[in-house]
């Protein structure tokens, strides 16, 4: 059973290598966005809360992401097959719910992984797609504050796994097929 957390900024690709991963493995790919999206979706009472603050372009608070994700890794698939957490943990204090969380209901996790790109490819990457998906307000300004914020929340995250012993770090900044095979060497 493969239970691992992947970390990397936006645009380093860990929702791709998360799902080609998931796929290949069997297990679910547990992303906080799609979670978010489904509750939202099937009007149930966290995802009614969400879609409050989102419909207000407020961040959706950490309270009701945490409650998402108890409920997302207590399902059936979950506990039976492993997971792919991808968005999630966000900062020290996720983790350390997550810790709580996994101990509380009887899972624990191998690996947390972590796509590293340069921030430059990262931005060149994000305004790639902001042109493809047609969203104009990912700017190269605003790319770059997320970016920014990311690093403040990420750089304790690595510390966090890496005094677990459980922190591996694979290059991003390389072809799909590399990076794939980088990972899928990892969970052997």
């Amino acid at each position: 059973m493969t239970r691992l957390i992947f970390l990397g900024a936006p645009g380093a690709g860990k929702g791709t290598q998360a799902q080609i991963l998931a796929e290949s493995a069997g297990i679910p790919h547990i992303s906080t966005g799609d979670i978010l999206r489904a509750e939202v979706k099937g009007q149930t009472e966290l995802g009614l809360k969400a879609k409050s603050y989102m419909d207000k372009g407020e961040l959706v608070p950490d309270s009701l992401i945490l409650d998402m994700i108890r409920g997302r890794l207590s399902q059936a698939d979950a506990v039976s097959a492993g997971w792919i957490l991808d968005g999630f943990p966000r900062n020290v204090s996720q983790a350390e719910f997550l810790d709580r969380l996994l101990t509380e209901i009887g899972q624990n996790y191998d690996l947390a992984i972590n796509l590293d790109v340069p921030q430059d490819r990262l931005v060149e990457r994000l305004l790639n797609r902001a042109t493809i998906q047609n969203r104009p307000d990912d700017t190269e300004d605003v790319i770059r504050r997320r970016l920014v914020v990311y690093d403040e929340q990420t750089l304790p995250l690595i510390d966090y796994y890496r005094q677990k012993g459980v922190y591996r770090e694979v290059n991003g900044d390389r072809d799909l097929a590399a990076v794939t095979s980088d990972l899928g060497a990892l969970v052997k």
